[in-house]
Formats: structure tokens, sequence, C-alpha cells
């Protein structure tokens, strides 16, 4: 925890704290161009090829290091430096957002050849998400004191509704107009900005772990002998799954409704928009009610958008769903990464928290290639029906009444 902090600070006062808040706006910047990054490859992916399943490979790639990477990644957040390994996971990210940006300024490939760069830049610059997402996560609590870290963890939550509002607007903007070269161009500044924020911010020394706890399978072993984070992992994995496809369908949804890039925009900023309604319900009930209950709302929410989704054949009826899909992911992201984060001691959260991330994010590879591929043999409606299955089930086996006791620290 932050040392030399005094009393409980306002969520106000962390957000204009030096160390915590540098972090959390830095961490804002890196998530919009993350998702400044992903709405401009799925633009130009079915641009190039016209294929739902080639923009579901985008996201792939984009969030499949994770799944190979994070567990390591985690274990280097528990032993090593906490800045260094934000600051690398940024260049290598800056650099794929980069790379690709000059290969469009100078050329605009199409068909398969546009394919194999598309998914080049977005495997490096998942790549280096994976090396920094664990790190994101914990070390949230070393910033800020056990009293504050409820709030803190909420408001952790910001960047991701933030990227998810402003970055497909930002994203498809660009390239309605002027093209995709200025919106990887924009993916790469923001991380720019993000490495400058993280530089002045101090992070404090980590404690060594006593000898035998410095596996990555200790924080697997660990998840695996609780029942109660077990179920939370399916929860998390459920919600990045039922949130991807938001992504992946856009572009061939807003198609079937004679709508080009801005209207992928619009609609996939109708998600962010109701994460960002998300985010304010659960900090006003968080008080009030146990983080169990909110997820279990935020997963039905979820499940209720898909489904309005893939019954409506309107714009706004459409938009609707997606904000709906929106206010559960955010809920339930927060909700659910609370739960876990005070039901792990702190040895163990930089492992544990990349096995959470690992649910959350390496779980929308195989969400959006199932899904594309269901649109292609069928429709992007009839995909979206295929997302609200993980939710619906999280939902009810995650029921509060359901869930075991939250295993004791130590």
């Amino acid at each position: 925890m932050s040392e030399g902090v005094i009393g409980r600070r306002s969520a106000g006062q962390l957000l204009l704290s030096r160390d915590f808040g540098l972090f959390n706006t830095a961490k804002t910047f890196s998530t919009l161009g993350i998702w400044v990054h992903s709405v401009v490859a799925a633009i130009a992916m079915f641009s190039a090829t016209n294929s739902t399943a080639a923009v579901g490979l985008v996201s792939a790639v984009q969030f499949l290091p994770l799944l190979l990477l994070a567990p390591l990644s985690g274990k280097w957040t528990d032993m090593g430096s906490t800045k260094r390994q934000l600051l690398f996971g940024r260049i290598i990210s800056t650099a794929g957002s980069a790379a690709v940006s000059a290969y469009y300024l100078v050329d605009h490939p199409t068909g398969h050849r546009a394919a194999v760069i598309l998914l080049a830049a977005s495997t490096i610059v998942g790549i280096g998400g994976a090396l920094g997402g664990p790190a994101w996560q914990s070390a949230v609590s070393e910033l800020v004191t056990v009293e504050e870290l409820p709030s803190a963890i909420a408001i952790n939550a910001s960047p991701l509704v933030v990227g998810r509002l402003l970055g497909p607007l930002l994203g498809a903007g660009c390239v309605a107009i002027s093209g995709d070269a200025l919106g990887f161009a924009v993916a790469g500044l923001t991380q720019v900005v993000c490495l400058a924020l993280l530089m002045p911010v101090r992070f404090p020394r980590r404690t060594t772990a006593v000898d035998g706890d410095d596996t990555i399978l200790t924080g697997v072993r660990h998840v695996l002998t609780h029942r109660y984070l077990l179920l939370m992992m399916f929860a998390i994995t459920a919600v990045g799954f039922g949130s991807e496809p938001t992504l992946t369908v856009a572009p061939a949804i807003a198609a079937s409704l004679g709508g080009g890039a801005a209207l992928v925009g619009i609609l996939t900023a109708s998600f962010g928009v109701g994460a960002a309604v998300g985010m304010a319900i659960t900090a006003g009930f968080a008080p009030h009610f146990r983080s169990e209950e909110l997820a279990l709302w935020g997963l039905t929410s979820m499940t209720v958008g898909a489904l309005a989704m893939a019954a409506s054949p309107w714009q706004s009826s459409t938009m609707l769903g997606f904000g709906l899909v929106g206010i559960g992911f955010s809920m339930a992201s927060t909700s659910v990464g609370t739960a876990v984060q005070v039901s792990v001691p702190p040895r163990l959260r930089g492992r544990i928290m990349a096995l959470w991330l690992v649910g959350f994010v390496g779980s929308r590879p195989l969400a959006s290639v199932l899904v594309g591929i269901t649109a292609d043999l069928t429709s992007a409606r009839a995909a979206v029906l295929v997302m609200a299955l993980l939710p619906a089930s999280a939902a009810f086996l995650c029921r509060p009444r359901a869930l075991p006791p939250k295993p004791e620290l130590n």
C-alpha cells in the first residue's frame, strides 16, 4: 500500500493525488489508444475483406498474447518493477500502431496483403497489452491505503469506460475524416502521452516473496482451491466473451442498417455511453449492495441487451441494445474485479489478477472468432445471440445465494 498517506481520501482527492491520479490518467490514455487501434483496424479489415470473420481475427490476435503471456507477466508484477513493466508494455504497443500508420501513409493495401499487415500490427499491440496488463490491475493497491481500495478499484474501471466511449468515436472519426493512417497515428500518440504521464509516478518498493511462493502456479493453485474465486473467474470470462462481439459485429450490423464507418462509431460508442451509465450506477449502489449482487445485475443487463440487438431492425433500438450491454459490462466487470481483489492475499495479487485478465480479455479472441464465423455463415444478428449465452449462464451460476463464502486472507 502507498506509504505516507494519512486518513482516507475521497474519490475526488484520489483522482487529484499525484501518484494515483497520474496513474489513472495514464491508464485512460493507454486504454483509449487500444480502442482507437481496435476500431480503426476493424474498419480497415472489413473494408479490405468484407468479412466479419476477418474482423474477428483482428481482435483475436490483439488479445491472444494475453492468454500466452499474462501468467508470466503476473509473476513479473509480483516480483519486479511495476513502473518498468508498464513503460515497456506501452512502448511495444506504440510501435505496433505507429508502424501500421506509417505503412498506410505511403500505401493503402487491400485483400490478403491488408489482412496480414493489420494482423501483424494488432499482434504487436496485443503483446504490449499483455506485458503491462496485470500491472495495471494490481498496482492500484500499491498507491492507496486499505480503506481507500474499494473506491480506487471503482475509479480504476473508469479508463475502460472512457476508452470504450471515446475510442470508437475518435477512431471512426479519424477514418471518416482522413483515412486509416490518421486513426492508427492517433492510437500511437495516446500511448506516447501515457508514457509521459507514467514517468513521474512513484511506486513503492515491492516486498520479496517468501521461498516457494514465487511461481506462476502458486496463483493458479490458490484459485483452484477456492470455489468462490473459480466462479468469479467464470463470471469475468462471461463478461469479456459477452462484450467482445459488440465490436466484431458492429461493421456488419451497421452495413445491414445502411450505414458505414460513422454508424460503426455510433453503435460502439453507444456501448461506451452505456458503460459510463453502468459505472455511475455501480458507484451509487456500491455502498448499499454487495459486489456479487451488482455483478448479477450487470450480467443480466448484458443478456437482455444482446437479445435486443439481435431482435431490433432499427438503428435507434439497436443502439439501445448496445447501450444495455455496456451498462451490464461496466457493472459486472467492476463488481467482479472488486470482489476478487479484496479476496486474495497481496503477495498473490499480480498473479491472480493476471488470471482475471486471462478470463476478461483472453476470452475475447475466442468470442470474436466464434461470433465472426457465425455471422458469416448465418447473419450478424444471429451471431449476437451467441454472445448472450455465457453472460446468461454466469448470471445463473454466480447469483449471490449460490456463491460459497469468500476465502479468508492469509
